[in-house]
């Protein structure tokens, strides 16, 4: 080997380790060959009759009450299902008034694509809107916990859902949306 050959292969090696260690840090290639499944009950779903369940209800509207929130559990605000964007994506999303007045977005029956800082947003734009990027107001509510199953985001107290059109699989990595969904209002 002469020396210039030496001179010019090292330093071309050395180019392409890092460009190829660049590579998989942002694209994180073995992601599309994996699958974190979450399955999490919904919060407060299931109230025992001494708990609000439905003796406390009969024996408020026996004393002229209506039950509370606190009494009737969890409540559905709106729900949509998801359309795919960049990545397919499917299954619903709701939003979800708890008993104890906590607001989570419920992801159910979800499927989507793993990939790399993947989040969990709700947006002030349509589903379609998305994906030209999330608006100005969009709520980031975490980084997504599965590609798979049923999860929870919590909302922060305060928060105004009636804001919010859709919720939005969002990559922040490349700024890509893998999917959203229309969040249409629950009347009742």
């Amino acid at each position: 080997m002469s020396r210039s050959y030496r001179r010019t292969a090292v330093p071309v090696l050395l180019v392409l380790t890092v460009v190829a260690g660049i590579g998989l840090f942002l694209f994180q290639p073995w992601k599309a060959f994996t699958d974190t499944t979450v399955d999490e009950a919904l919060p407060g779903a299931s109230a025992p009759a001494a708990n609000g369940g439905p003796a406390v209800k009969d024996t408020a509207r026996r004393n002229g009450e209506e039950p509370s929130a606190q009494d009737t559990g969890p409540k559905s605000l709106a729900m949509g299902r998801f359309v795919s964007h960049e990545h397919g994506t499917s299954g619903s999303a709701r939003t979800v008034q708890l008993a104890d007045g906590g607001q989570v977005l419920r992801i159910e029956d979800f499927a989507s694509s793993e990939g790399p800082d993947v989040q969990v947003y709700l947006s002030t734009r349509d589903a379609d809107a998305v994906e030209a990027g999330l608006g100005d107001g969009a709520l980031a509510l975490g980084e997504l916990k599965g590609d798979r199953g049923n999860q929870n985001y919590t909302v922060p107290a305060g928060t105004d859902l009636s804001r919010f059109h859709s919720a939005v699989i969002w990559c922040a990595r490349f700024s890509v949306s893998f999917g959203a969904a229309d969040l249409a209002r629950i009347e009742g």
